[in-house]
């Protein structure tokens, strides 16, 4: 996967399913698995998630999130203020999907 090297893909810190390889050791491992089995791995940039203040066991604290608008599909489309925001639970992590350790909150658009 050349391409990757080229583009910093490899070189810069590597996450799967939600775990970080920040050591040169665990890079070079991750980028072997890469180069033996490429059909099985895709390769996207990390995304700046928003934060939000969320309750926490220790108070109020920033955590990642992201929406999911809700959209209402009938004789015609209509998009319903508010919707499901995914939340990263642990503090620092860019995991927002259930199945792999992050949580949800409802969200509601109290005034237009």
């Amino acid at each position: 996967m050349p391409g990757f090297e080229r583009r910093g893909m490899l070189a810069a810190r590597v996450y799967l399913a939600g775990q970080s390889y920040d050591s040169t050791v665990q890079r070079a491992a991750f980028r072997d698995k890469i180069l033996a089995e490429p059909r099985n791995f895709i390769a996207q940039p990390t995304l700046s998630f928003s934060r939000a203040a969320c309750f926490t066991g220790d108070g109020i604290e920033s955590r990642h999130i992201d929406l999911r608008p809700y959209v209402l599909y009938g004789d015609r489309v209509r998009l319903v203020p508010g919707g499901l925001s995914r939340v990263a639970l642990r503090k620092g992590s860019l995991v927002v999907n259930s199945s792999q350790g992050g949580g949800s909150k409802d969200t509601w658009v109290l005034q237009d």
